[in-house]
């Protein structure tokens, strides 16, 4: 088993070149023989890539043999799992941590135990489970690994939902609670931009929960109306367009809201600029993508005079750092939000033999499309 930035991928076997497949930091997974009275885990398919590259030309449907099950294994079948940016870069080979080809594709998702070692009391098959923290390779019918990897939850919540818990909602509540104190209910703030991606609507849903107010920047776009329309719904407080904001007192845009102590930036360049702009002295930005591919640019005043403090975050390394039991718990109560009713984030279900279809979807050659969500 292996196990890089305290992730841990899933013993596989590929029939497929010389029958073997690589894991991460170069290590080998190989086909193991098992005798006739082992445990095993049914025949799988899974979406692999043999080499790094754009995803809709090196991934690949494989049928995978069966793989032995032992006494603290689970033999998992898996439900759902989305296709995120981050599996994109995965596969493209740029992002910072990654299995190397050939790999499984796919970093969360939710099963259904199928079946469990001799030793395994913590599951039992029927059970739905998520890998807490998320793993390599969930781009599968099939996963065997070992019972620690994974986390029971309650079987009432909608599968895609279930899906998509811990990379994108779980990043919400992290920057909402771990980065700046906020005072629920007695007037804090937030700014972000980026608010139409589902980090952004995760962190207006999880604020207004809170009681803490939020502005939000959205690009300009066609159907702008409508955006804030959507977001205004899910609680945000104000919703503006980055050219609505080229203004030289932006405050004057804030009403009765006091000045964010908050910001959030995934898409740096001029969008980071206007967060800047709203956070009040002594405020702090934090930064957890790029989309804009632009670098985040600072005045010397912001230092000096309103004394504005940097910083990043990123949920794959606050992960590796033993935080296995808190993002548990965390993940439960973004689940009991969901099953409230009291977050909620556009998806598309597509089945698994659809994985092309999907994959351009996620790519963005079909327009701009909901998170999709595999269906196995």
């Amino acid at each position: 088993m292996l196990r890089h930035l305290g992730v841990h991928a899933p013993r596989l076997a590929f029939n497929f070149k010389s029958s073997l497949i690589h894991g991460g930091r170069g290590k080998t997974l190989t086909t193991r023989a098992f005798s006739s009275s082992a445990a095993v885990s049914p025949p799988s398919k899974a979406i692999v890539y043999e080499a790094h590259g754009e995803p809709d030309t090196v991934t690949k449907l494989v049928e995978v043999p069966a793989v032995e099950v032992k006494e603290k294994d689970v033999c998992v079948k898996m439900l759902a799992a989305p296709i995120n940016p981050s599996d994109i870069n995965r596969i493209q080979g740029v992002y910072p941590v990654r299995p190397e080809p050939p790999a499984v594709g796919g970093y969360e998702g939710v099963g259904e135990v199928h079946s469990v070692g001799s030793s395994v009391t913590s599951l039992s098959p029927g059970d739905w489970v998520i890998p807490s923290p998320p793993s390599f390779g969930t781009w599968q019918t099939y996963i065997v690994n070992d019972e620690k990897v994974w986390h029971k939850i309650e079987k009432g919540v909608p599968m895609e939902y279930a899906a998509t818990i811990t990379v994108n909602p779980l990043t919400a509540l992290l920057m909402l609670e771990h980065c700046v104190t906020l005072n629920s209910g007695t007037g804090d703030a937030i700014v972000q931009n980026g608010a139409t991606s589902m980090v952004g609507q995760c962190v207006i849903q999880i604020a207004k929960s809170r009681g803490i107010h939020n502005i939000n920047i959205i690009r300009d776009r066609p159907g702008v109306d409508e955006v804030k329309e959507r977001l205004k719904n899910l609680g945000a407080d104000e919703v503006s367009t980055e050219s609505e904001l080229e203004v030289k007192n932006v405050k004057s845009l804030l009403g009765g809201i006091p000045e964010p102590v908050l910001g959030f930036n995934c898409v740096g360049g001029n969008a980071a600029s206007l967060v800047l702009k709203f956070l009040r002295q002594g405020g702090t930005m934090v930064t957890y993508g790029g989309m804009s591919k632009k670098p985040v640019s600072v005045s010397t005043s912001s230092f000096i005079f309103k004394d504005i403090s940097l910083r990043g975050f990123w949920l794959q390394k606050w992960l590796s750092t033993d935080k296995a039991e808190e993002s548990r718990g965390m993940i439960d109560r973004l689940l009991s939000l969901v099953q409230e009713g009291k977050l909620k984030y556009k998806m598309d279900l597509a089945p698994f033999e659809d994985f092309n279809t999907a994959l351009d979807k996620a790519l963005g050659k079909l327009g701009s499309q909901p998170k999709q969500v595999i269906k196995f």
